[in-house]
């Protein structure tokens, strides 16, 4: 249970700055004029990649946590989807 709470503040301590460099880069994106689809699907891509950088670094640890697991899935769901969106974007440009 100890291990849970670890887990939680280090979450709480390293989420929200990846969550404000991501964001940052889709505002760039939409100074720069970027197609709302391709931003998109962009954030969501670098977002989830960025996210799954985190669970990698902890996996020796908590792998066992199942806030763990579901942060684990919810950042793979996110790369995925990511993923996805910007190949049918990027489809259309070609």
């Amino acid at each position: 249970m100890k291990e849970g709470k670890v887990l939680l503040k280090y979450y709480a301590f390293t989420v929200p700055n990846i969550s404000i460099l991501a964001g940052s880069i889709l505002g760039v994106l939409f100074v720069l004029g970027v197609k709302v689809e391709l931003a998109l699907s962009l954030f969501a891509l670098l977002y989830g990649i960025m996210l799954l950088i985190i669970h990698v670094i902890v996996y020796p640890q908590f792998r066992r946590e199942l806030l763990y697991r579901l942060g684990l899935l919810g950042s793979t769901l996110l790369t995925g989807i990511g993923a996805f969106l910007l190949l049918k974007t990027l489809r259309g440009f070609f």
